[in-house]
């Protein structure tokens, strides 16, 4: 790239966050928006599944869906699942699924009999993947725990966030995909 073009992109750059920080939207909210709009992959190499049959992003269509990425060893996971059983059991009988995937990081997270301690001790009835390979994970292209993508009725990824927090922005996604009136 030339220096000319460099410093063009640059100013851009600069031009496109000052105006979007001006309406109160950061550069993170941007490029959550940015990543999203794409085709979901499907759910691939899962040991096991949780509180469902087997599952597939093709399975889903016609639903809003929420893929929650985490592993119950991670502190900042856990204090997500409240929010996500509670989207869960709003919104269930309205064309809504929770698809939790979990992903571990440690080797004591890999065990089915912990997971599913887990999923009780959290009151968490929704379907949950065992990623014991990360291959779902590698699939999203995920890179983070906690990790919520929201995939609309035509199973396109609309909505993405990594972290604890965002979660009147994800209701707010899933209600208008459902047309739910607040």
């Amino acid at each position: 790239m030339t220096p000319s073009r460099r410093t063009a992109l640059l100013t851009l750059v600069g031009a496109v966050t000052a105006a979007t920080a001006a309406r109160g939207v950061t550069m993170a909210g941007f490029t959550r928006l940015a990543a999203a709009r794409a085709a979901a992959p499907d759910f691939v190499g899962i040991d096991r599944w949780f509180n469902s049959a087997p599952l597939s992003i093709q399975a889903l269509r016609g639903k809003v869906a929420l893929v929650n990425f985490w592993t119950y060893g991670c502190y900042n996971c856990v204090n997500t699942l409240p929010h996500v059983t509670k989207l869960y059991e709003t919104y269930r009988d309205k064309g809504f699924v929770v698809v939790g995937i979990h992903t571990p990081e440690f080797q004591f997270e890999h065990s089915a009999a912990n997971v599913e301690a887990a999923l009780k001790r959290h009151g968490i009835t929704y379907p949950v993947g065992q990623d014991n390979e990360s291959a779902t994970w590698s699939a999203w292209s995920n890179e983070y725990w906690p990790a919520q993508y929201i995939v609309d009725q035509n199973g396109t990824i609309v909505f993405t966030h990594a972290g604890e927090g965002a979660y009147a922005e994800i209701e707010q996604t899933v209600r208008r995909l459902l047309n739910v009136a607040a």
